[in-house]
């Protein structure tokens, strides 16, 4: 049984697998129509649970093509729709759903939940996202900068501003991968003490700067997210803002790091916010290829899982 959980609990060896797969399935599709199956179907005739106590997007379009294109069908389902934790128990609804299904993806709030339907399911289950990590997007963010730049080892990662789920997971592919990270961000929204610590173990530089400016220096990569979730509230909202402001990603900012750097952001962005239009849509930005690649690294990821 493989589960894809996080980063950091999954073998160096089997993530640039992953990467390379993704890498080499993307090229192979250059050309084809975008409902083409691959030659390859590593879940024909298989069939693959989405669910999402959180809305998406992305999550959701990217895994249900991919299943989709590797020759399976899709189940997507929401918490209301199953009283996930409600109703019945997480461990008794992996065991039910996985009597159905080949494999599970889930999107939630509680990274114990994700952990107890791994537990108790016996079919592959996908960390879809949850409020600590987000692993599927950094193997995307991953593919994408070797794309672009190289090899992500010995290179210097900056992250601007909140140090939530998708900073958390970039801090673990630190450690697996072998680059550096700054995060540079107000106090109070740091990541994890343990996250950092786990990652310099493995001999990586993990930094915190409250200067971004200098933070940015000789950065080969520059990252952000959007401030606020959809939960805050008004006066939350404008604490927020007070606080990220000075770490806002803009054109001065970009300009301060490597020449040939490129900019990132999961999306949604709040435009203006976080980061400014003219790095959104400028040279720098790699955005929308991010996005792409959503698609392929958890193609990666699923046809490991089931490999």
């Amino acid at each position: 049984m493989k589960h894809f959980l996080d980063i950091h609990t999954t073998d160096p060896a089997a993530l640039r697998q992953i990467i390379d797969t993704a890498r080499a399935t993307k090229e192979a599709r250059v050309g084809l129509p975008k409902a083409a199956l691959d030659a390859d179907l590593p879940l024909k005739d298989k069939m693959v649970a989405l669910i999402f106590e959180k809305p998406s997007t992305r999550t959701r379009v990217s895994f249900d093509v991919g299943v989709r294109q590797m020759g399976g069908q899709t189940m997507v389902l929401s918490g209301a729709d199953m009283q996930l934790g409600h109703g019945e128990s997480i461990a008794d609804t992996a065991r039910v759903l996985s009597r159905y299904v080949d494999m599970i993806m889930i999107r939630t709030f509680d990274e114990s939940t994700l952990l107890e339907m791994a537990e108790y399911a016996t079919v592959p289950v996908i960390n879809g996202l949850t409020n600590r990590t987000h692993p599927c997007q950094i193997m995307a963010d991953i593919l994408t900068f070797e794309e672009h730049c190289g090899p992500i080892k010995g290179k210097k990662v900056v992250w601007c501003g909140d140090g939530n789920n998708v900073a958390a997971s970039f801090i673990h592919a630190a450690g697996q991968f072998g680059f550096d990270f700054t995060f540079a961000g107000p106090e109070q929204l740091d990541p994890e003490k343990g996250f950092m610590a786990d990652a310099r173990k493995k001999g990586v530089k993990i930094e915190i700067e409250r200067n971004a400016e200098k933070a940015v220096h000789g950065a080969d990569l520059v990252v952000t997210d959007t401030w606020l979730s959809m939960h805050d509230s008004q006066s939350a909202r404008e604490r927020r803002h007070a606080m990220l402001r000075p770490f806002r990603v803009d054109r001065k900012l970009m300009s301060m790091a490597n020449p040939d750097a490129v900019f990132m952001h999961c999306l949604p962005a709040h435009r203006g916010e976080e980061v400014t239009n003219a790095v959104m849509d400028g040279p720098q930005s790699v955005i929308f290829d991010e996005a792409e690649n959503r698609l392929h690294a958890q193609k990666a990821v699923m046809g490991w899982c089931v490999s």
